[in-house]
């Protein structure tokens, strides 16, 4: 899975496709259809790659790649988001064992549920990650 040049953006739904930085901060563009490009400051601005983002775990983190990996392994059937709490925190058993359920919470859950089903239909998600660099 390469998903490398995809990232979150604090305080903007969905996902965005990392394409360019130029003097005033990273040049991002939108998943959908519209294909919405705007730029973001990081001095105002928090975002992170989907490689770089974990998920509390008991005894260590969990890495977000690794779950989205078992999603797919597993089907790649989710809940909807608008499950029941309990049905959500079951499916998330499933596919992140050992994470803490107490840091990890539902909304946490929902993301992740919609992060993945807007990345599933992508040819990123099916590459393979490029070597870390050294």
């Amino acid at each position: 899975m390469n998903l490398r040049a995809l990232v979150s953006v604090t305080g903007k739904p969905g996902l965005f496709k990392l394409i360019g930085q130029n003097k005033g901060g990273f040049i991002l563009e939108t998943l959908d259809k519209a294909k919405i490009k705007s730029v973001v400051n990081l001095n105002t601005t928090k975002m992170a790659t989907l490689e770089d983002i974990t998920i509390y775990g008991e005894e260590e983190e969990i890495r977000l790649l690794d779950v989205l990996e078992t999603i797919k392994a597993n089907g790649g059937t989710t809940p909807d988001t608008k499950a029941s709490g309990e049905e959500l925190r079951n499916f998330f058993r499933e596919v992140a064992p050992g994470h803490d359920e107490a840091r990890v919470y539902t909304s946490d859950i929902k993301k992740i549920i919609s992060w993945y089903n807007i990345i599933k239909e992508f040819p990123l998600f099916e590459e393979e990650a490029p070597a870390p660099i050294q």
